[in-house]
């Protein structure tokens, strides 16, 4: 190959990545299969391997969690993020159009209208194309670096596209982190089979998943962007909304697609109506909808408040809240064995939705919120997606049922329950049909083996028929087994042993996700699988070499090896692979730095945390979030601290960052 052909090779990948990343995550219009986008990925990365030296922070390859944070630095916005005016009053909407037409004079004002995204507000800043900083709204003026995390989000491009507009020297814009319902939902159920606190709503989820102090763990959360406003650009001019948008759909951010142009309030209002209506089909939360001025220059004409733009207001949807009364308090039990209080409720009509169930997530949350069976209470469905009630409404001469109080044996297999902090846990994980049932739709789930046709329905009748009494029984069924049950016939029953017998032969990170290992998220699973490569090698794998993986801290490490230490889980995970065939995973190659782990502490003047985990890994290293007798080297920057001071007491190397950029030849 010609000196400049793995240069040319390495940028004419990147630009066939970035093509598909934007056709796919921003456009919604893929033009290539996974596996074909998978191959080009997979180029790219062994020849930045290859050749490290070409590697840049913007590659598709560098859209990394990074190193533990230690806290988050406040940055200063290239333009003030103010908040809008609001209100859920028709009236208020028409006085806002009444002060817009009045500056104005005689000009008819052109309106953009769109929906509300009930997110986190976000500013994304380019330079030179390349995404170089994030932050949160903050205050308005300063905001939290969330870069690292920020990096992690697939419709946040690393670099901005070029080919149908020119990319502006510097670029900032704001827009908005979200996760959508459905996702929602499944966060929020990984979270309690766990035994941890649910999110209240899907806004509170992106923000706290926004900022986590581990980059591993925003990775592993799904979370997306949307762009809507040019907060700053130099190089580059705009007249209006309409072309700003433009713009920002060519450089490749994600725009909403329900926009209208309009020049009268009542089309506004028409629009609202339509949107309210088809608010419970949406794939993400909103809470109303934004109307702009398009005219840039009638913005400037109208100007700002100390808090809010004259020129555009946010017309809200009212509260979806209902009184219903709770009939009873039932004891559910998860996959992990958690069993959580669930109200069981008269049926409300809430934005669309029939409700009669609402999760009350744990014991104390029922001492907390001071409900009993057959109490009247307020229920809103939190994120347009789970029900939850949200207080207890006084009656008068109402005579309150006795207080709630969790059962003593699991209400699917009867083992004596235990307490573990504020949840409740049944310790039968082998032996109670709830908590195989919910093993059992995991282990087939999307991000596990994904079996099409193994749901929560087909599970519970596998589990209460005696077909399956552990996992490794899926891989025994026959069409005979399942023609005998409800639902199943002759097609439907060949399907899913179809589907089992492909997913005999998965990757590594699927199993690990499949089998439900405490804390082993997604994220977690691949890259348990790619530091390791086997499953053998993972299962013997101690805390501390565990912990030299990213993302992984003390606490999963214990959680990881206790889950294989466990010997109904060895028994089971034998048994798993005699029937599988798991797809090894291709250790990275070794460079000057192979076998040496690093750990970054403190704040690094001519780096970034994701820029020199970059470095240190092209060279073949690791780069782990916490000290420990195996890590090898140490680099610490400003105002380091606790993990600084461990090195020490270890008699670990400890590095300057001159030091280490001079050990990188870099100086």
């Amino acid at each position: 190959m010609k000196p400049d052909g793995p240069r040319a090779r390495i940028d004419e990948l990147r630009r066939l990545i970035r093509r598909h990343d934007r056709l796919y995550y921003a456009d919604d219009k893929p033009e290539v299969s996974d596996a074909d986008y998978d191959r080009l990925f997979s180029e790219l990365r062994a020849l930045e391997e290859a050749h490290p030296a070409l590697i840049t922070p913007d590659s598709p390859t560098q859209r990394v969690g990074g190193a533990l944070l230690e806290r988050f630095e406040s940055v200063e916005h290239a333009a003030p993020m103010l908040s809008l005016d609001s209100d859920q009053d028709p009236d208020a909407l028409r006085r806002f159009d009444e002060r817009v037409r009045k500056a104005l004079g005689e000009r008819t004002p052109r309106y953009v209208i769109e929906p509300k995204l009930d997110g986190l507000s976000l500013e994304l800043v380019y330079e030179k194309g390349s995404l170089v900083r994030a932050s949160t709204r903050g205050d308005g003026s300063r905001g939290e670096d969330v870069t690292a995390n920020v990096r992690t989000i697939r419709t946040v491009p690393l670099r901005l596209f070029e080919a149908d507009r020119p990319i502006p020297p510097v670029l900032s814009v704001r827009g908005e982190v979200i996760i959508r319902s459905r996702e929602f939902a499944e966060l929020n159920e990984r979270l309690m089979n766990e035994g941890r606190e649910p999110f209240a709503n899907p806004r509170n989820s992106a923000a706290g998943s926004l900022r986590q102090l581990d980059p591993e763990l925003a990775a592993s959360r799904p979370l997306e962007a949307f762009v809507y406003d040019v907060l700053h650009v130099e190089g580059a001019s705009f007249t209006s909304q309409t072309e700003v948008r433009q713009a920002l759909a060519d450089w490749g951010l994600r725009v909403s697609e329900r926009v209208r142009i309009v020049s009268d309030i009542d089309a506004v209002l028409d629009y609202f109506s339509e949107i309210d209506a088809e608010r419970d089909d949406l794939p993400y939360e909103i809470d109303g909808i934004v109307i702009k001025l398009d005219d840039l220059s009638d913005r400037e004409r109208l100007g700002t408040t100390s808090r809010h733009p004259r020129w555009a207001f946010a017309f809200k949807f009212a509260p979806r809240a209902e009184v219903t009364r709770i009939l009873t308090i039932a004891a559910s039990v998860g996959r992990t064995g958690v069993v959580t209080p669930v109200a069981l409720m008269e049926p409300v009509h809430i934005g669309g939705v029939t409700v009669s169930r609402a999760s009350l997530h744990n014991r104390e949350e029922v001492a907390r919120k001071e409900v009993r069976e057959g109490d009247l209470v307020r229920v809103q469905r939190a994120g347009d997606v789970i029900p939850q009630v949200v207080e207890r409404i006084e009656e008068d001469g109402h005579e309150r049922g006795p207080e709630f109080q969790m059962p003593v044996n699991c209400p699917s297999c009867g083992t004596d329950l235990v307490d573990r902090g504020p949840f409740t846990v049944c310790p039968n994980s082998f032996g109670c049909a709830a908590q195989l049932t919910g093993r059992i739709q995991h282990f087939g789930s999307r991000q596990g083996l994904d079996v099409e046709g193994l749901g929560e329905e087909t599970a519970r009748l596998l589990v209460a028929e005696g077909l399956v009494k552990r996992l490794p029984d899926l891989f025994s069924l026959t069409t005979d087994d399942l023609v005998q049950l409800e639902g199943f016939a002759e097609l439907s029953a060949s399907n899913l042993i179809s589907a089992l017998g492909q997913a005999s032969r998965t990757e590594l990170r699927r199993l690990l996700y499949g089998l439900g290992i405490p804390e082993v998220g997604a994220a977690v699973a691949r890259d348990l699988a790619t530091h390791f490569g086997t499953i053998e090698a993972i299962r013997a794998a101690d805390a501390d070499a565990l912990i030299e993986v990213p993302g992984v801290g003390n606490v999963m490490a214990d959680r990881i090896t206790g889950f294989f230490a466990e010997p109904h889980n060895r028994d089971n995970l034998d048994a798993l692979l005699v029937h599988m065939t798991i797809e090894e995973v291709t250790a990275p190659q070794s460079g000057e730095l192979s076998g040496k782990t690093f750990v970054f502490t403190g704040g690094l003047r001519g780096l970034s945390r994701p820029e020199a985990k970059s470095l240190v890994e092209a060279r073949g290293g690791r780069v782990s979030g916490s000290v420990s007798p195996r890590t090898d080297l140490v680099v610490a920057g400003d105002s380091a601290g606790s993990k600084l001071e461990k090195a020490q007491t270890l008699g670990l190397e400890i590095l300057s960052e001159e030091e280490f950029l001079r050990m990188l030849g870099m100086d």
